[in-house]
């Protein structure tokens, strides 16, 4: 039996998945939630198998999650309708075993869950196409965070004082991220970064 655990912020398609995958007769669901910030301690509590990581959580990204899941031996694969190339290569760098558009029939999805148990690695055919031909992010871990916190479009102290930095290293840091992605200002910059999955 496949111990799954299903992280999926939107209720009816959290338990409209967790209905059909058990009625397989190799699946059994351990696991429900909603919010990312439960996603790690409800998989040490129930300890299953795969995880099912939708990238929009609140509270911490699906993304997040990967890499401390993949050290607890647990096979993530992530589930999204948001098929950006950036978010693919940065589950596949953490460690995922697959990476998934919500939009396929569920056979394919538990299909995906035991092949990605027997070692294989799942990716959607589009998706990977894209990912080749997008490349990897221009932008350094640091710009990453400091265009995250700009989405809102918060005054370069708030960040400043949000991400414990200097006004100077802020403005520095958003100049680069800018220059990298050839944008005209920091809003552009951060749209572009999350549209392509770098945020």
């Amino acid at each position: 039996m496949i111990r799954v655990m299903i992280a999926e912020d939107q209720g009816m398609m959290r338990d409209a998945l967790a209905l059909l995958l058990d009625m397989e007769d190799d699946l059994e669901i351990v696991a429900r939630t909603g919010d990312g910030e439960e996603v790690l301690p409800v998989a040490r509590r129930t300890r299953p198998d795969v995880a099912l990581l939708d990238i929009e959580l609140p509270g911490r990204s699906g993304l997040d999650a990967v890499g401390e899941l993949c050290r607890q031996g647990v096979v993530v694969l992530v589930l999204t309708t948001f098929a950006r190339p950036g978010y693919l290569r940065r589950a596949m760098e953490s460690g995922a075993a697959g990476f998934l558009v919500k939009d396929g029939p569920v056979e394919e999805l538990a299909a995906a869950i035991r092949r990605a148990v027997a070692g294989e690695r799942i990716v959607d055919p589009a998706l990977a196409a894209a990912a080749l031909t997008a490349g990897p992010s221009p932008l350094t871990a640091r710009e990453r965070e400091v265009l995250a916190a700009a989405l809102g479009g918060a005054a370069i102290a708030d960040l400043a004082a949000r991400l414990h930095l200097s006004e100077s290293t802020v403005r520095n840091h958003l100049s680069s991220a800018i220059g990298k992605t050839h944008t005209r200002n920091r809003i552009e910059a951060a749209r572009l970064a999350r549209d392509n999955g770098w945020l």
